[in-house]
C-alpha cells in the first residue's frame, strides 16, 4: 500500500470510529430522555386487565351450585323486569309496532300474519288465555311455527304483553 493510500484509510477509519461515537452519543441521550419522561397512565387499564382476565363462566355442582344458580337466574330475572321496555306503555298497538310486527307482517317461524282471519281463527278458538299465556312463556308448535317468549324482548311486562295480544287479536276478528 503507498503511503496516500494508508492516509485515506486512516482518515476512513477516524470518520467511522466518530460516527459510531456520536451514534452512541445519540443513543445514550435518547434513553436518558426516555427514562426522564414520565409514562402515560390510563386509568381505565386496571379495569381491562381485571374484565379481559375474568373467568367466562361458573360451574355449579350440588346443592351449594343448584342455589347459586338459581339466585343468578332470579338476580337476572330481577335484572331485566327493572328495564320495563317502550317506556312503559302498555299500549298494545305501540308494542305490536315496536317488536310484534317484525315476525307477524311477513309470517316469520310461522307467525299468523296480522288480520289473516283463517291462519288466526284456530288460535282464537282456544282462548285469549291460552294466547296470552303462549306469548308470555313461548311456544314451540305442532307445525314447527315458534314463539320466543315475549317475543324476543325479556323487558316487556305480561301486562305489556296481555295487550298486545289483545291488540292483535282485534285485528283478525
Amino acid at each position: 500500500m503507498s503511503k496516500s493510500d494508508q492516509t485515506t484509510m486512516r482518515q476512513f477509519a477516524i470518520m467511522i470510529g466518530g460516527l459510531v461515537v456520536v451514534a452512541v452519543i445519540l443513543i445514550v441521550t435518547a434513553l436518558c430522555i426516555y427514562n426522564n419522561e414520565p409514562k402515560e397512565t390510563d386509568p381505565t387499564q386496571p379495569a381491562r386487565v381485571t374484565e379481559r382476565i375474568a373467568p367466562a363462566g361458573a360451574v355449579y355442582a350440588g346443592d351449594t351450585g343448584r342455589a347459586a344458580m338459581q339466585a343468578a337466574a332470579e338476580a337476572a330475572t330481577k335484572a331485566a323486569a327493572s328495564q320495563v321496555a317502550y317506556g312503559g306503555t302498555t299500549d298494545g298497538k305501540e308494542i305490536y309496532d315496536h317488536l310484534c310486527t317484525s315476525c307477524h307482517t311477513g309470517g316469520i317461524a310461522g307467525a299468523p300474519k296480522l288480520g289473516d282471519k283463517a291462519k288466526w281463527a284456530p288460535r282464537i278458538a282456544e282462548g285469549i288465555d291460552t294466547l296470552v299465556k303462549h306469548a308470555i312463556e313461548g311456544y314451540h308448535g305442532p307445525d314447527g311455527n315458534f314463539m320466543p317468549p315475549k317475543g324476543g324482548n325479556p323487558a316487556l311486562t305480561d301486562e305489556q304483553v296481555t295487550n298486545a295480544v289483545h291488540w292483535i287479536v282485534d285485528q283478525a276478528k
